[in-house]
């Protein structure tokens, strides 16, 4: 199909138009809708992308619960960009401590281009933030963080259908499968496992914001790493997201198995449990 060709071409433009004309040519295909969906996301295109999600769910009722449940990873995006603008706070899973509202106040201070002010705050949450051990696809490290300096501490997940920073020292472990569609290029699906025991499936943003919109397309299609720089301050990061230790780097789609600090005392899910992360 020539959408695939040029995708693997890296080309999600030319790809859009291609597969755009498939889909008028032959409109009832589902999978066609779907692969449009997931395209539409790479393209940051959300509006269109619910779109093809309601309208493969009407030609193929199969693909219902995928597009209840990205539709709401969709909606969630936008919501992502309205707390990387500064406009909201996101919501927190865990305990909300006293560094994390800093590290909030920070990303909303760099929203303003109070760079300098942000950097300072995020640095005293940086300082305060828990630094725990653990292994990431079985090579040990002393502490980790998202590359990113506005992220840092903490890790952007989806679950339940809901937005959330969870700091890492309140997970345990998160696998990840290997990637196997576009859209996984958006939103990595993972499991994870909290401090407390408790687990949830979850969606993880393969990409920093604004990457939708980066004119190179390899940020777009989380081919590539890029960063936004003032002078020598790293602003953000485009493209992939990466995650830092003390002894590497580590792309999140390379990413298998990340294990922080203590086993839990258990592995059971209460109820309590899923009311708290749900």
């Amino acid at each position: 199909m020539r959408a695939e060709t040029l995708l693997r071409d890296g080309d999600p433009d030319a790809a859009l138009a291609a597969l755009s004309e498939a889909v008028r040519d032959a409109p009832q295909e589902a999978r066609l809708r779907v692969f449009l969906f997931q395209l539409l996301c790479v393209q940051g295109d959300w509006p269109r992308a619910i779109q093809q999600l309601r309208t493969a769910a009407t030609l193929d009722p199969k693909a219902g619960t995928m597009a209840q449940m990205y539709r709401a990873a969709i909606i969630c995006e936008r919501q992502r960009e309205e707390v990387f603008a500064g406009q909201r706070a996101p919501m927190v899973l865990g305990e909300p401590d006293d560094w994390i509202a800093a590290l909030i106040e920070a990303l909303k201070l760099h929203a303003h281009k109070e760079y300098a002010a942000a950097e300072e705050l995020r640095g005293r949450a940086f300082e305060a933030a828990p630094a725990l051990p653990g292994t990431l696809d079985g090579a040990p490290f002393g502490w980790i963080a998202d590359a990113d300096p506005r992220l840092g501490p903490v890790c952007e997940l989806i679950v339940n259908g809901r937005y959330y920073w969870a700091p890492f020292s309140a997970i345990h472990r998160i696998t990840l499968e290997q990637p196997a569609d576009l859209r996984d290029r958006v939103w990595m699906p993972a499991t994870v496992q909290w401090g407390n025991g408790g687990s949830d499936l979850a969606l993880i943003p393969t990409r920093y914001p604004g990457s939708a919109t980066s004119p190179d397309p390899r940020h777009r299609l989380s081919a590539a790493t890029g960063w936004q720089m003032e002078g020598d301050r790293v602003l953000g990061g485009l493209g992939q997201r990466l995650l830092a230790t003390d002894t590497g780097e580590c792309a999140l789609m390379d990413l298998r198995e990340l294990t922080i600090g203590p086993a839990p005392a258990t592995l059971e899910v209460s109820q309590s449990d899923e009311a708290r992360h749900g």
